[in-house]
């Protein structure tokens, strides 16, 4: 990765690499960062100076970081700047933390998805602090007339080879005005004294007393509120309405149609929400009104069809079983489902003739303001927009219809607006993960695996290009994956772990019918299957064979797998996805004539871990939405119109159901990949696999407590 520095003497210098773009650093907020610096019990009271679009200080030397990335629970309000504080070495207790805004001109790769944000800051945002520091540590030798080889820092002092030492505020004004060193070296992992530590999550006091952080907190002098009316079905656009009965509401302020929708501005939400159900709209049908049973068949003829894109093909798969001596196959099938994040969509939008200030949870805040200057046809430069804190997005948030919502309701109205969904607004007016169904077979031949075709049918998209590159690519002479799509006019989009999040539990699935057909141990198959790996020259391989084979190896020693007492059966997954390998074991039991998920060990190789604390909070709550969603998450559609609007009818893990969670991370020196997505997909596969080996019967639908003739579903009265 290369980098290049700009010497600016107004103070800051600007930073740059490829992977990140401009990252600014000013000097003054390094100010009297003395051995007596204490943190303050309220910061309110400190005097801070602003600096720049990343650090302000106060006079004191406490130092505030801004946290450029959308947080959307994930931590990187407390991972990235822990990168920066690092390489400045500057007591950690001593840093506060800002969410920075929108601001492309400093900023580059403000987004939240694919777990990609500590991977593509660790290495700019780690060049930026030790930059600033080498140039404070050039000033105090050149104060002292000594070789800078000679001074080292700790914790914001400066000291010579004598003792002696200076703050970093006694030599800033000097620093700002020195030469920009090239290529600074970077510590060594070995010397890290904040990365690979916990650290509290920095919003953690406001969140559990109720502070505001959350968009749904945020209010302005004048704000109003706004509840949509959109078509009740996907297929339906708006013939008319009558509004009278509605704007006899008090505290109702405006009724607006905009496209196909009828906002309701009013004083509060309740109003708002109250107002909007006497409004009286006729809907009629654009396209046509489509039905789940309308998909399964559709996605069936698909892969009984021809119309396929071949995205991966090595060698003659038709060959292979065409003289198998046996062929395995197997069809997966997967629902529609909705984020339900426990924050709904909500966002705050006032539009005047100077400027469009926007204010809420998004994880894409740079394109969806682009997307709204240019539909409003305004300048990019006149969007001001200020991210807040998410309560869950899971990639619902990577779309920013809601924020568009907002916008044109302030823009027409020519007030304040907060849009806020109700939760059926949220669920039956989502963009869903995409039902899709994978048909796997495999041919064998004299004990070995000779073939292995993939195919995908999906609702709208297929899934992208370096997933046919992950294991078994590579593994198997004879691979092929081919994906076809139908066209449906309900929208379907990112849900956490996109495609992998079913893909790996029809492929794990598929694995352990592979090792029993062979009639070897399932670890064990993995492991060969990778050892064929070693050595390959195919740069198209996404995933490390060897750093996979630990992992796998590593979770079977701890799950002591193969070796649990009586009554306890376990299953067995590992998948490789965003970066990082991953490695399940589910433990279950038979209690009542029922199989029940006792405990999951996992490990994870997801190379350096910044902040251990985040990670398991990360890695358990990617297992047990894995576990969640596979046992209940159901979405169906009748007539285009979602058969479930709240949690009455949709059902989502509880958390008694919730099984013991063991975790162990890899030790490594290799960058930081990516943390936040990785353990949801291979947890549905190790509970399947696991309830396979209780019950002898095969899952290969979600969700699994749709089947009780394959498994039993958990009696009423006791999940209440």
């Amino acid at each position: 990765m290369s980098s290049s520095i700009r010497f600016n003497r107004r103070a800051f210098i600007r930073t740059s690499t490829l992977a990140s773009g401009g990252l600014l650093i000013g000097f003054n907020f390094f100010t009297a960062c003395k051995d007596s610096v204490k943190p303050p019990i309220d910061i309110s009271k400190l005097n801070f100076n602003d600096f720049n679009a990343f650090i302000k200080i106060a006079d004191n030397g406490m130092v505030t970081l801004f946290s450029p990335n959308p947080e959307i629970g994930q931590g990187v309000k407390t991972s990235m700047p822990m990168l920066i504080a690092e390489e400045l070495d500057v007591a950690w207790e001593n840093v506060f933390v800002q969410q920075g805004l929108l601001d492309t001109d400093n900023f580059k790769n403000q987004f939240a998805g694919g777990s990609n944000s500590i991977r593509l800051a660790w290495e700019p945002f780690r060049q930026t602090g030790a930059t600033a520091r080498q140039m404070l540590i050039n000033a105090a030798a050149a104060k002292w007339g000594v070789d800078a080889s000679e001074c080292t820092t700790n914790e914001g002092i400066i000291t010579n080879a004598k003792g002696e030492t200076l703050g970093y505020g006694d030599v800033v004004k000097e620093a700002a005005l020195l030469e920009v060193p090239d290529n600074v070296a970077l510590k060594d992992v070995a010397d890290f004294k904040i990365i690979g530590t916990d650290a509290r999550n920095v919003d953690i006091d406001k969140i559990i007393t109720g502070k505001p952080l959350f968009g749904l907190d945020f209010k302005v002098e004048g704000m109003v509120f706004a509840s949509v009316l959109r078509p009740p079905a996907f297929g339906q656009k708006l013939d008319s309405f009558d509004a009278d009965e509605t704007k006899a509401i008090v505290g109702v302020i405006d009724v607006i149609q905009f496209d196909d929708k009828i906002a309701v501005i009013a004083k509060d939400t309740w109003t708002a929400m109250k107002a909007k159900k006497l409004l009286k709209a006729v809907w009629k049908a654009d396209t046509n009104l489509e039905s789940t049973e309308d998909h399964d068949k559709l996605l069936v003829d698909l892969l009984d069809g021809n119309s396929f894109k071949t995205l991966r093909k090595d060698g003659d798969v038709d060959k292979a079983f065409a003289v198998a001596d046996t062929v395995l196959e197997r069809t997966y099938e997967s629902p529609f489902l909705p984020h339900n994040c426990m924050e709904p969509m909500n966002f705050f939008a006032h539009v005047t003739a100077e400027k469009i200030h926007l204010v809420g949870p998004i994880q894409t805040p740079e394109g969806t303001a682009k997307g709204i200057a240019a539909k409003l046809e305004r300048p990019f430069e006149e969007v001001k927009l200020e991210m807040t804190r998410m309560g869950g997005g899971f990639g619902r948030r990577l779309y920013g219809d809601f924020a568009m919502e907002a916008a044109q309701i302030a823009n027409l109205s020519k007030l304040p607006v907060k849009v806020v969904f109700s939760r059926e607004d949220d669920m039956t007016d989502g963009i869903y993960r995409p039902a899709i169904k994978y048909r796997i077979k495999a041919a064998i031949k004299e004990g070995q695996i000779t073939g292995y075709q993939l195919k995908e049918a999906a609702i709208n998209s297929n899934m992208y290009g370096l997933i046919p590159n992950f294991f078994p690519a590579g593994a198997i002479e004879n691979y092929q994956v081919d994906v076809a799509n139908y066209s449906s006019n309900i929208t379907t989009g990112a849900w956490r772990a996109p495609y992998t999040n079913f893909l790996a539990f029809a492929e794990q699935s598929f694995f352990d019918e592979l090792a029993e057909t062979l009639e070897v141990d399932k670890v064990q198959l993995r492991l060969d299957l990778l050892e064929k790996v070693k050595g390959s020259t195919d740069e198209r391989i996404q995933y490390s064979p060897e750093r996979m084979q630990a992992v796998i190896k590593k979770a079977a020693s701890e799950a002591d797998w193969g070796k649990k007492e009586a009554n306890t059966y376990q299953g067995f997954a590992a998948y490789y996805c965003h970066n990082t390998h991953v490695a399940e074991v589910a433990d279950v039991q038979i209690e009542n004539g029922m199989p029940v998920i006792k405990k999951v060990t996992c490990v994870v190789d997801c190379g350096i871990v910044v902040n251990p604390l985040g990670a398991m909070n990360q890695i358990e709550g990617g297992i047990i939405d894995g576990i969640g969603h596979a046992m209940y998450g159901d979405f169906s559609f009748t007539d285009g119109k979602p058969n479930a609007q709240n949690f009455d009818r949709y059902r989502l893990i509880r958390m008694k159901e919730i099984p013991k969670i063991e975790v162990h991370l890899m030790k490594s020196d290799a960058a930081p990949t990516g943390l936040g997505e990785p353990t949801l997909p291979p947890a549905g596969a190790a509970l399947a696999n696991a309830f396979k080996a209780a019950t002898g019967k095969r899952l290969t639908n979600q969700p699994f407590s749709k089947f009780p003739e394959l498994l039993k579903v958990i009696p009423q009265e006791i999940i209440g």
